[in-house]
C-alpha cells in the first residue's frame, strides 16, 4: 500500500534516502589511541592527533576496519578489498585540523540491502548504496557562558560508519522501519550500540516529492536527526512544505535544513554543498587500505546469527507465528531469553508468556529483559508446573505476579500458598454435584437447549474450588452428569 500526500493539485509521492552515522564500538578512536568511550570530563579523551597538532600522523585502527567489514557483511553488501581515505576540507570550530578524514570515491563497503517489514505485513527491500568510514568532529557547547562557546574534543576522531541508503523509502513508516532494522542489525553484530540519545546513531534525511511517474525532483537534506520518531515527523513536515512550494509555482532549492520539533517546522541552514566544495583529495598520510579476502571470510565465519535468519529459524523450529518470531528477535537478549524458556517445553506457550505477561510486567516497571526480576530458568520452571498439571493457567497468573514481587521460584510459591491444582476426581465430582444441585433451574434450561450455560457451570465449579481444579477434569465431569 503506497503512502501519498494530497495537495491542491492532487496526489504527491514522497521520496526519501537516509544517511545514517553510526559510531563504531571500539576502545580507541579511528586514527589515534585516545579513548572512544562516551562521556568523561571535556577534553580528557584527546590525543595530539585528535587535537590537530602539527606533525602528528594518523594510524588506522585495525578493529574499526573489522567492525566496518562485519557491518557490511551484515547488510548483505559487497566488501571492497581496496578502499581509500580522503580529506574532506571545511572549517568548523570543533574540527581542529580543518579537514575530516573520510572515504569518498572508494568506500570500504559497496551495495547491499536491508529487508523491512511494515505494520500490515508488507515486506520491502531498501537498497544500501555504500558504507564508508570517517572520523567524527568534536562538540561545540553554547550554553556554558553568556558570551563564549566552548569546545569539547572528546568525540573528535571517534570512528563513524556512514551508511547511505538508496532513495527507496516512500513513507515515514518505511523510514522508521528501516532505522529500527538497521539499529537491530548493528546491535546484533556488536558494531554500534544504536543509542540515538547519546548521539552514537543519528540520521541525515534526504527528502523530495514528485507526482506519480515523474523523475526525481530537487531534494533537501535535514541534518542530524537523533530519534526515529523525529525522523518520521521531519519527513512529513518537510514533504508538506515542498508540496506547498511547488504548488505555489516556486522552486525547491537544494539545501541543508534543520528540524525543529517544538515548532513543527524545518528551517534553512545552508545551501547544499556539492563534492567539489569540500576539495576532496586522497589523504597523503594514509596509504590505500587493502584487505585480504581470507580475512573477510574469517570475519564472516565469526558473525552471529542475524535477525532475519533467527526469525525464520524460530518460525520453523518452534512453530510460532511470524509476528511473534519478529518480536522475539527484536533484541539478541530477548531471543536468548526466549530460547532458554522454550528449551524442551511448549514453544508456543513459552512465546505467549514472554511476549505477553513478561513484556507487560517489564513495561510497567520500566525494565529491560536484562533486568528482568524473573529469569528465563525461573519462568521455564513455572511452565514445567503447568505441564505436569501441578497448576493450571489461572493459578499460573497468580504465581507469576508473586514471582515478580518476591523473586521466589514458582515451586516455592505453590508450596507456600497451597496452590497445587486439584486433580482428585472424587473432590471434583462432589463440587459438580453441589453446583448442579444449587442451580437446578439452570440445569433444566441447559437440558432444554441453552448450551451456553455450560460455561456458567464450569465457572461455578472453579469458583467453588478456589480456581484450583483441573479445568479439563471439570469439563469432563460436567459433561458426564449433564
Amino acid at each position: 500500500m503506497s503512502y501519498t500526500l494530497e495537495g491542491k493539485t492532487g496526489t504527491w509521492e514522497i521520496v526519501v534516502g537516509l544517511e545514517v552515522h553510526a559510531q563504531v564500538i571500539s576502545h580507541s578512536k579511528l586514527f589515534s589511541g585516545a579513548s572512544a568511550s562516551y562521556g568523561g570530563e571535556p577534553n580528557t579523551h584527546v590525543s595530539l592527533v585528535d587535537a590537530g597538532f602539527p606533525g602528528m600522523l594518523p594510524v588506522l585502527n585495525h578493529e574499526c576496519v573489522a567492525q566496518a567489514i562485519r557491518t557490511g557483511l551484515g547488510l548483505r553488501a559487497r566488501i571492497n578489498l581496496e578502499s581509500r581515505f580522503d580529506r574532506k576540507n571545511y572549517f568548523y570550530a570543533d574540527l581542529p585540523t580543518g579537514y575530516q578524514i573520510s572515504q569518498f570515491t572508494h568506500p570500504i563497503v559497496g551495495e547491499g540491502t536491508v529487508e523491512i517489514e511494515l505494520g500490515d505485513g508488507t515486506v520491502r527491500h531498501i537498497g544500501i548504496t555504500r558504507l564508508h568510514m570517517e572520523q567524527d568532529a568534536g562538540k561545540s557547547m553554547h550554553d556554558q557562558d553568556p558570551t563564549r562557546s566552548f569546545i569539547d574534543l572528546n568525540r573528535a576522531g571517534v570512528a563513524l560508519m556512514e551508511i547511505v541508503s538508496e532513495p527507496d523509502i516512500r513513507s515515514p513508516e518505511e523510514a522508521g522501519a528501516y532505522l529500527r532494522k538497521l539499529r537491530q542489525i548493528l546491535r546484533y553484530l556488536g558494531t554500534c550500540d544504536g543509542n540515538m540519545e547519546e548521539g552514537s546513531m543519528r540520521a541525515d534525511v534526504n527528502v523530495s516529492v514528485r507526482k506519480a511517474g515523474e523523475p526525481f525532483r530537487t531534494r533537501c537534506e535535514i541534518k542530524n536527526v537523533n530519534s526515529i520518531r523525529y525522523v518520521m515527523h521531519a519527513i512529513e513536515v518537510e514533504a508538506t512544505r515542498q508540496i506547498e512550494v511547488w504548488e505555489d509555482g516556486g522552486e525547491v532549492d537544494q539545501e541543508t535544513r534543520l528540524f525543529d520539533p517544538s515548532r513543527n517546522e524545518t528551517r534553512s541552514l545552508r545551501s547544499k554543498e556539492d563534492a567539489h566544495d569540500y576539495r576532496y583529495f586522497p589523504d597523503p598520510d594514509l596509504l590505500p587500505l587493502v584487505v585480504e579476502q581470507a580475512w573477510v571470510d574469517e570475519l564472516e565465519r565469526g558473525l552471529p546469527e542475524l535477525p532475519d535468519d533467527k526469525r525464520d529459524r524460530f518460525i520453523k523450529q518452534y512453530g510460532i507465528p511470524r509476528y511473534d518470531a519478529s518480536v522475539l528477535v527484536a533484541e539478541q537478549a530477548i531471543a536468548d531469553y526466549y530460547e532458554e524458556v522454550a528449551k524442551g517445553r511448549d514453544a508456543r506457550l513459552a512465546a505467549n508468556w514472554v511476549t505477553g505477561d513478561l513484556f507487560g510486567a517489564l513495561n510497567r516497571t520500566g525494565r529491560g529483559i536484562q533486568d528482568s526480576p524473573i529469569s528465563a530458568q525461573a519462568l521455564g520452571g513455572m511452565l514445567d508446573l503447568m505441564a505436569d498439571k501441578t497448576i493450571n493457567g489461572k493459578i499460573a497468573k497468580e504465581v507469576f505476579e508473586d514471582m515478580l514481587e518476591t523473586g521466589d521460584s514458582a515451586a516455592d510459591i505453590v508450596e507456600r500458598k497451597g496452590l497445587k491444582q486439584v486433580t482428585d476426581t472424587g473432590a471434583i465430582d462432589a463440587a459438580v454435584a453441589d453446583v448442579l444441585a444449587r442451580n437446578a433451574d439452570k440445569v433444566e434450561e441447559y437440558r432444554g437447549g441453552k448450551d451456553r450455560l455450560f460455561g456458567f457451570f464450569v465457572g461455578q465449579v472453579m469458583k467453588a474450588m478456589a480456581g484450583k481444579a483441573n479445568p479439563a477434569i471439570v469439563n469432563e465431569a460436567l459433561k458426564k452428569v449433564l
